[in-house]
């Protein structure tokens, strides 16, 4: 009796002290959520629960709006000649890089989550032989709206696919070509 009686003080002890440590861990735990949650507010794609969310720019006015983003890609001289005299065996490499870098811009909401789908007003990538660069193509992709958000992740989007097109165009001929920066 004696045995059990001690057993069962033990167990109680041991049910208080864990009911205390959870009560402290709970306690410290909705601190620590509600610290997140504050610091999560600062920031505009997360709703109050720490969640990811679109931001609401319905307050926004409608305006204008252009970006331009660059990009290059340094060939080497066998995918120069190619892409300058249209003897690429895939075929028009610029033309489709275009066409590629235009279909991105508009498809970017389908990319990046947080991005809005935009009715996109114009479109233009154009291209440029750099001077000091041998073999390198200068990529601008210009994306043009008229809403209540930016276009800066279209341009961006536009940019990128059209080189990444570039290449895989011609990356039969050499997989050692760069990607420059994208900004």
């Amino acid at each position: 009796r004696s045995i059990a009686s001690f057993t069962g003080i033990g167990v109680l002890i041991s049910t208080v002290n864990c009911l205390h440590s959870l009560s402290i861990y709970l306690n410290l735990h909705v601190i620590i959520s509600l610290e997140r949650m504050m610091i999560l507010s600062e920031f505009t794609h997360f709703n109050e629960q720490g969640h990811a969310k679109m931001v609401d720019v319905s307050d926004k006015e409608t305006s204008t709006r252009i970006a331009i983003a660059n990009s290059s890609i340094k060939v080497n001289q066998t995918i120069y000649d190619q892409i300058k005299n249209a003897t690429n065996k895939k075929g028009d490499v610029l033309g489709t890089a275009q066409i590629a870098g235009i279909m991105a811009a508009k498809n970017t909401s389908q990319l990046i989550p947080m991005c809005h789908p935009l009715q996109l007003t114009g479109i233009d990538i154009s291209y440029e032989w750099d001077k000091d660069q041998p073999y390198t193509i200068n990529i601008s992709a210009t994306v043009k709206t008229k809403g209540q958000t930016g276009v800066e992740m279209e341009a961006l989007t536009a940019a990128s696919v059209t080189a990444l097109t570039i290449y895989d165009m011609t990356k039969a001929v050499d997989k050692g070509m760069t990607i420059g920066q994208t900004y």
